[in-house]
């Protein structure tokens, strides 16, 4: 693939996991293992408020060609199949469920020095479409994205985006909601490992007038374990503490409070994920 400006989904994604990857107010156990034929099946269970969910996971990888395989609780399979340079700089992505036999999907995107496109339709009669598009270098790119229902003939999503990487802080600002959201954000790498570093977003949202303000941060105590740390204006304050127990297994524990309302009590998680 090309060293070029990546996809849209990219533009403020490093922010947005700082921001909220890991934090979570629920128990989940993971566990995965691996075959001599180069199959990797993973078995995760969570619990979320009073409901218990499981699913197994399976990824085989054949060449090119990547075939992922989820079975849940609830009877459900989805099945992903990804594959890479069928044409140069190109992948293409196909999923569908089982039983919903109108879930299908294909995607294909196309990597090129100064430019990515993708699109993606549902396998239906009346599919819904999404295009999204970027231009520019790995330093500066300029996206926008659009979806289109063919069945009510009406845009279901318009927005647009700016991103700014630098080795050591990236920024990026986001016009969503079609015309009606606007989302700046801003990280900043605080050491040459990037394992420390601060955040900060502002959201704006036009038609209620509300405005959310969020910072945060990442800090590694040592090689094996860091903290993280948010809040916002609205008084939600979250922390979690990440740990390696042996190399890409982790444990997290995680916490949410609301500072306008320390009568309350505040939400726990717990995640545990065994690789071998």
């Amino acid at each position: 693939m090309s060293k070029g400006p990546g996809l849209f989904a990219d533009i403020g994604k490093k922010a947005k996991d700082l921001l909220t990857r890991d934090y979570n107010t629920d128990q989940k156990f993971s566990i995965s293992t691996y075959s001599a034929s180069g199959v990797t099946l993973t078995s995760t269970a969570l619990k979320k408020g009073g409901v218990h969910a499981a699913d197994v996971t399976s990824q085989y990888k054949y060449k090119n060609a990547v075939f992922d395989v989820k079975i849940d609780t609830d009877s459900t399979i989805l099945t992903t199949v990804t594959f890479t340079e069928i044409l140069p700089s190109t992948k293409a992505i196909a999923s569908f469920k089982v039983p919903d036999n109108s879930s299908g999907k294909l995607e294909v995107q196309y990597f090129h020095d100064h430019a990515t496109v993708t699109a993606a339709a549902a396998l239906k009669q009346n599919p819904l479409i999404d295009i999204t598009a970027t231009l520019g270098t790995p330093v500066i790119s300029f996206g926008a994205e659009a979806g289109y229902d063919t069945s009510s003939k009406t845009f279901t999503k318009y927005n647009a985006g700016i991103s700014v990487t630098k080795p050591d802080a990236c920024a990026s600002i986001i016009l969503g909601d079609k015309g009606d959201s606007i989302k700046a954000s801003y990280l900043h790498h605080l050491d040459v490992s990037k394992r420390s570093a601060a955040v900060g977003e502002v959201y704006r949202k036009f038609s209620t007038n509300e405005n959310t303000i969020t910072v945060g941060g990442l800090y590694a105590i040592d090689h094996t374990t860091t903290v993280k740390a948010k809040l916002n204006n609205n008084g939600k304050l979250g922390a979690l503490l990440q740990h390696e127990v042996v190399p890409k297994s982790l444990v997290t524990v995680s916490s949410e409070i609301d500072t306008k309302a320390l009568d309350k009590h505040p939400r726990f998680g717990l995640s545990l994920v065994l690789k071998p």
